[in-house]
């Protein structure tokens, strides 16, 4: 074959000519021969690039395809033959990606694309080229880490961001609730197999696990881990000591490799199946007070922000810590009410400031209902005092039955009540409401064989109402007093609030 040029003049079309022309395309410029019983093949043209590339000489192909199929990577070779006969059956183009061995050694990925056309004989031949797309799958898998980093990470502030919400919203008797779902919560976010929080004596002579969360399947440690004696594990008082002194982490990366003073530590380990550990101090007014932990029992890389991620989450859980310790000292100083047990005004006033300040900052939502014990002075009359005392009792416990724990229930003075629903919206106030009222109604109350019939009324304010006037908890308190007594006016047994009057 020969083609002519502009002047007339001839150009032989050899292989040799082919060879020189592929040898300016960086691929792999082929024709593909492919037998009709499919049980041979060769390559009859194929460019110089593949000796460069996979170190096959061109004339071994013009005999064999077998050196090139040899370089595919296992686990694409058979997909790759399976797409070579769906394309011979149906006559259309075969374009494929699959990983190929270069002459180094190292796979790398190309991209193969040919048109087939049908021969006299049955069998068939491609024309087509294939080329190294490494680089687009090095920067499609570096766009898959970053958007799975990015991911990583916004769930990781949304996670702290709701368990800080918990935190700062749990009521007295809630904090070991909160910190078992934190546990939880970090342990599945972290795939780990056990997280926990150690309490350590006042001398770190003992360490109590005071909290745990398992993995399920996963063998619990909590009930054998109280006041464990650490008097015989130096390395780990080490560890202590330095968790007090320098507020440093520990981390186990293997717990097999620990060195040999660490021998009881990596005995006791292995026997809880331990393989790795992270362990977070825990610091409550300035003082290492235990520490926050979480196990893995098998091999497995960890993250390299992995400490700083845990310290987030040790903070978070010492600032918890450190503020329910300052509740329990405002506890002994009186914040509850003695007859009933819920808090009194002591302790309301200063949450509702709190609440209302985060609403202010956050646009964070909420309501208080005051509540009346009707007609209570007829009661004292007809059963006494301490009959009085019984139903105030009786309508508290109601009250903690009814709400949530994140709800600040308080006894206001005499027979009113208080009670302050955070993060909820005006109609989930109303039905809240609605449901202590119908269990006050349900509820029979009986003092000294004597049935005493109980009914109560309330009135009830959001904070959004207050959008007019200066916002304070006076005024929200004033305004449900106001609706409380409309409550009253409109025969008792009902509650009044902004869409009006409802009864049970």
């Amino acid at each position: 074959m020969a083609t002519r040029s502009n002047n007339g003049q001839k150009f032989p079309m050899s292989a040799r000519f082919f060879q020189k022309l592929a040898s300016g395309v960086p691929g792999v410029l082929f024709t593909y021969w492919l037998s009709a019983d499919g049980q041979s093949h060769h390559y009859p043209f194929v460019s110089n690039q593949v000796q460069t590339l996979f170190g096959i000489d061109p004339s071994v192909l013009n005999e064999n395809a077998d050196a090139v199929f040899s370089v595919i990577h296992p686990d694409d070779a058979s997909a790759v033959m399976a797409s070579i006969q769906e394309s011979a059956l149906k006559l259309e183009p075969w374009c494929y990606c699959a990983r190929l061995r270069l002459s180094h050694g190292e796979y790398e990925w190309f991209e193969a694309y040919s048109a087939p056309e049908r021969q006299p004989d049955g069998s068939t031949v491609w024309y087509g080229q294939f080329h190294n797309i490494q680089h687009y799958k090095n920067l499609e898998r570096s766009l898959r880490e970053s958007e799975s980093e990015f991911s990583f990470q916004a769930g990781f502030q949304k996670l702290i961001a709701r368990l800080s919400t918990e935190f700062i919203n749990l009521g007295f008797g809630t904090i070991d609730e909160c910190i078992d779902e934190l546990l939880r919560s970090i342990g599945e976010f972290f795939d780990v197999d056990r997280a926990y929080l150690y309490r350590f004596s006042d001398n770190y002579a003992l360490m109590t696990n005071t909290h745990e969360w398992c993995r399920d399947g996963v063998q619990a440690l909590i009930d054998s881990q109280q006041e464990v004696s650490i008097e015989d594990f130096y390395w780990w008082q080490e560890k202590i000591d330095g968790m007090v002194a320098g507020n440093r982490a520990v981390f186990i990366e293997d717990v097999d490799s620990l060195p040999h003073e660490a021998a009881p530590e990596r005995a006791l380990l292995q026997a809880q199946g331990v393989s790795s550990m992270f362990c977070m101090p825990i610091r409550v007014r300035g003082r290492v007070t235990g520490f926050f932990g979480v196990d893995s029992l098998r091999r497995r890389e960890w993250r390299q922000d992995q400490a700083d991620l845990l310290i987030i989450v040790s903070g978070l859980l010492s600032g918890a810590l450190e503020r329910h310790r300052l509740e329990e000292e405002l506890l002994n100083q009186s914040i509850r009410d003695p007859l009933t047990g819920l808090h009194n005004r002591r302790y309301l006033m200063p949450r509702l400031n709190e609440m209302l300040s985060r609403s202010n900052r956050r646009g964070e939502g909420f309501a208080l209902a005051m509540f009346d014990i009707d007609h209570f002075k007829r009661i004292n009359d007809s059963v006494g005092h301490l009959g009085g005392d019984y139903i105030l009792q009786r309508f508290a416990e109601i009250l903690n039955q009814q709400t949530r724990s994140m709800d600040v229930v308080a006894r206001f003075g005499g027979e009113e009540f208080i009670v302050v629903f955070n993060a909820v919206e005006v109609n989930d106030v109303r039905q809240l409401v609605l449901r202590i009222l119908e269990a006050v109604y349900d509820e029979t109350f009986v003092f000294d064989d004597q049935i005493v019939p109980v009914t109560v009324s309330a009135g009830v304010a959001g904070i959004e109402e207050l959008a007019e006037i200066p916002a304070s908890p006076d005024a929200l308190i004033a305004r449900a007093d106001d609706r409380l007594y409309l409550a009253k006016q409109s025969g008792r047994g009902c509650l009044v609030d902004a869409s009006g009057t409802l009864r049970i």
